[in-house]
């Protein structure tokens, strides 16, 4: 009797510690802060395993995996890596066994209740596929039960959700940050009535759109379409001079729609970003305060109230990446899959499209999504055909749309620019000729066959406009550095129209260069001599080192000076693009190499300037490097047949020749495309020096600015500055954010973990996006070889400023977790020191907030006392410097 009662009493103990271990452990499971486990990819794709596998997560545990309870084994992950009997043992079959080393056992009743872990996590491992299929009906019993009473309780209270009726949900975070930016990008957005800054360029852009005028810009075309559209909308008839920054408007300029669609996008700016940061899982607070500090940075102010492209980009490429966030959150061909994941791919593509820096955001969205799928290959429940469905999808989507926009907007371009303009000569002759008043058409009014007795100009194809030139004078007969000479008559490039870029094409076995009923056409590997049209002297190379390339042979017209110095005057044409030309020598599409025959040198544009005594124009050398070069490709651009022998009448002809007709030719639009960006991308003049110039390594902390405008009668200036505070604080938080990632990395190498699991996830996604996307968009900077500005930091900056917005959350949550008890404090003095900060980020807005407007007038030591760094080069009344 006492033995029963004694075994009865040791029973009631052990379920007793059982029933307080298993409430400790389900408190630490629903205490907010999840177990830490570390999961890696089982090698099963059976869904049963998947069910096993994940009631096994979910069972109650301690922590593990950092040698704090355990000591043997890890954790009740069968996908630990340090759970050394189950790693890799689940082999790829449709059996409905888990795992070789599992052996099922019966489902433990209350009274067989263990309190030890380690059955606990055996019981969890040897879990039968029928308890889980069972499990999984009873689940979706109460589903379904649950269904029916939410449809029988709908159907007592028809008034709480009454057909045909629309939820709208406000956030009202959301719209007051668009309203505070509202206020202040259209506060007198008319102000000032001049010229400011790169309106100059941008404005002439829009009136040559207006007016159907061809026009070259080194930067992609949506921006300044979307201006052009809505300017036209409301009678702007592109009329307008824009000859010089400071210039003032005339009275029907239409000032406030101009800058109308930049001010619009600098609003959105600020609810961008906040959603943004939501989509990134950060809290709505921390949401909220970036898009109150793009609000309150006078950088992002000033350059969203004139005719400027950045707010257009920064705004296309922050929607872009939160679409792009809640596009990798998304299932697999969902509505909500398709609609976001086309939408990032569009507006990241308008943001290339708007400014060539635009891709680059494209670029962060490239890794994002190699980083999912490098992150989905972990997932064994995919099989390899959904990898490549994922793959393949993706690369569909943000590589195809974003050149669909591409293009298209392209396409609008060139539909809309047809007409010959200022900017022509920079491109090719085909091109020129297929604008309306622009060169001669080839099918009237010229001859298409270049042929024995045609008088022809000869264009360099590519890279730097000009025409093969000749002119009375001589190379000199000594050089500065005592070479000598051929003394023969100069040939170079000259980059104007000038009746000296006259040719005649020559047989040398015929003397007569009338062209008859049957002309002789030119071919494919034909020798000619090119006679210059004034002098009469032929086109010659010999031995002689060229004037400024000794490298190379001089090119020359040929003088007999009966020195025993023959001429050299045969070139064979070779057609390069014959394949589509044809063998015969067309003139404009036609595109030549001419080969000297005695020493088997091209004729090249060299790219060196001459001297004055070569009236500073472009040398032409003969190159013996059987490369192909672009520089040795030339066409004939203007083309006609000589009609008399008499050289004086020839000549007159050719003094009184209309050097530019009028009819167009048809050029396909990918061929305009392709040349179109072959200039954009690889000849594009750099822009020179400039007084308010700067470096990529003087951006994050703002030692130089940019003055955009002064106004003529007081020191009120307009001048590019951002909030100081926010940019140093953004900059430290980038500092912290990587000191962080390597702390945190090097721990958990250590198998030690100091934060959630959820918080170092969102750690990786949020902090790791906004962070590479600075680095993407700042990096680039230190290996581009032009002249640069302040506001080309702008796109890195929103990234950083998004990320201090992390860092500052995160900071908040660490303080939170480690300061306990007396602690708390600290956490309420870092919030206080919070509210202080943007208390003083709000004071410094307002005090710099006149070089934004310019509406004010200004005196010298207004300007003096914000002149807090010794770099910044404010400008004072009549431009005297500020020192």
């Amino acid at each position: 009797m006492s033995s029963t009662y004694t075994n009865t009493i040791t029973q009631r103990r052990k379920t007793t510690k059982t029933k307080q271990q298993q409430q400790q452990w389900a408190a630490s499971d629903s205490s907010g802060e999840p177990n830490e486990r570390l999961h890696f990819r089982s090698r099963s794709t059976n869904s049963k395993v998947t069910t096993t596998a994940s009631a096994v997560r979910n069972s109650p545990s301690p922590l593990c995996c950092n040698g704090a309870l355990t000591m043997f084994n890890c954790c009740v992950d069968v996908n630990c890596h340090l759970n050394a009997p189950l790693r890799g043992s689940v082999s790829r079959q449709t059996t409905p066994s888990v795992t070789p080393t599992a052996t099922p056992t019966p489902t433990a009743t209350p009274k067989q209740v263990s309190p030890s872990p380690t059955s606990d996590r055996s019981r969890s491992r040897s879990a039968s596929p029928s308890r889980s299929r069972s499990l999984s009906a009873c689940h979706k019993q109460h589903k379904s039960s649950a269904v029916a009473a939410s449809v029988t309780a709908k159907e007592r209270d028809p008034d709480a959700m009454p057909p045909f009726t629309v939820s709208l949900n406000i956030d009202l975070f959301s719209w007051t940050l668009f309203f505070l930016a509202f206020g202040t990008r259209f506060y007198k957005l008319a102000t000032p009535p001049h010229i400011v800054f790169d309106e100059l360029h941008y404005g002439k852009y829009i009136s040559m759109y207006l007016r159907n005028i061809f026009f070259f810009d080194q930067h992609p075309p949506l921006g300044k379409q979307l201006i052009a559209g809505l300017v036209s909308l409301v009678g702007f008839e592109g009329d307008h001079n824009f000859t010089r920054i400071g210039e003032p408007y005339s009275p029907e300029m239409p000032i406030f729609w101009f800058r109308f669609v930049p001010a619009m996008c600098g609003s959105l700016l600020a609810p961008a970003a906040y959603k943004l940061l939501l989509e990134a899982k950060l809290s709505r607070w921390s949401s909220a305060l970036g898009g109150l500090l793009v609000v309150l940075d006078n950088s992002l102010l000033t350059q969203s109230r004139f005719v400027l492209m950045e707010s257009m980009l920064l705004l296309a490429s922050t929607v872009g990446i939160a679409f792009l966030l809640r596009f990798q959150r998304s299932r697999l061909g969902s509505v909500q899959w398709i609609i976001s994941g086309a939408a990032a791919a569009v507006f990241l593509g308008a943001a290339g499209t708007i400014k060539y820096i635009g891709y680059l955001a494209l670029g962060l969205a490239i890794y994002m999504l190699c980083r999912t799928l490098w992150q989905l290959l972990y997932d064994a429940s995919l099989t390899n055909r959904q990898l490549w469905v994922h793959a393949i999808s993706r690369l569909l989507l943000f590589i195809g749309l974003p050149l669909a926009v591409y293009i298209g907007v392209f396409y609008v371009h060139f539909r809309t620019l047809h007409r010959a303009g200022p900017h022509d000569s920079i491109m090719t002759s085909a091109f020129q000729a297929s604008l309306e008043g622009g060169l001669a058409s080839i099918t009237k009014g010229q001859p298409l066959d270049v042929v024995h007795g045609s008088q022809i100009t000869l264009r360099h194809t590519h890279g730097r406009t000009c025409w093969l030139h000749s002119h009375a004078a001589v190379y000199p007969v000594r050089y500065p550095d005592k070479r000598g000479s051929s003394h023969q008559q100069q040939v170079t490039c000259y980059s104007f129209k000038d009746v000296n870029n006259w040719w005649l094409v020559k047989r040398p076995t015929k003397e007569n260069l009338v062209v008859g009923d049957n002309p002789d056409v030119i071919r494919h590997g034909d020798i000619i001599q090119l006679v210059h049209g004034i002098t009469s002297r032929a086109l010659n190379s010999h031995d002689v080192a060229a004037a400024m390339t000794p490298q190379c042979q001089e090119v020359s017209c040929y003088i007999d000076y009966e020195i025993k110095m023959a001429g050299e005057l045969l070139w064979r044409v070779d057609i390069m693009n014959r394949d589509s030309e044809g063998d015969s020598w067309h003139a404009i599409k036609s595109e030549i190499r001419l080969i000297h025959v005695s020493t088997g040198a091209a004729l090249k544009f060299s790219g060196h300037q001459l001297p004055d005594w070569g009236f500073n124009q472009h040398e032409v050398v003969a190159d013996r490097d059987q490369k192909l070069n672009e520089h040795t490709i030339w066409n004939v651009e203007e083309h006609r047949y000589t009609q008399t022998e008499d050289h004086q009448e020839r000549e007159r002809q050719l003094l009184t020749a209309e050097m530019i007709p009028t009819q167009r030719t048809r050029l396909s639009f990918w061929a305009k495309l392709l040349e179109l960006q072959s200039k954009m991308l690889f000849q594009t003049r750099g822009i020179p020096s400039h007084m308010y110039s700067s470096m990529p390594h003087e951006w994050p902390l703002m030692d130089k600015g940019i003055a955009y405008w002064l106004d003529s009668e007081s020191s009120a200036q307009i001048y590019l500055l951002g909030n100081i505070l926010i940019w140093y604080t953004a900059t430290a938080g980038i500092l912290v954010y990587a000191a962080l990632l390597a702390f945190y990395a090097v721990r958990r190498q250590r198998l030690c973990f100091d934060i959630s699991e959820e918080e170092w996830q969102r750690f990786l996604i949020a902090g790791d996006t906004f962070f590479v996307g600075y680095l993407v968009h700042y990096l680039p900077y230190f290996f581009v070889d032009r002249t640069l500005f302040l506001h080309n930091y702008l796109p890195a900056f929103v990234f950083k400023l998004l990320l201090l917005c992390f860092v500052v959350e995160h900071l908040d949550y660490l303080l939170r977790r480690f300061c306990t008890g007396r602690g708390v404090h600290l956490v309420r003095l870092y919030r206080l020191i919070l509210i202080f900060w943007l208390i003083c980020v709000v004071s410094i807005f307002f005090k710099f907030i006149p070089f934004s407007y310019g509406a004010r007038k200004m005196s010298v030591g207004e300007v003096r006392r914000l002149r807090w760094k010794d770099t910044w080069d404010f400008v004072l009344h009549k431009n005297h410097p500020l020192h």
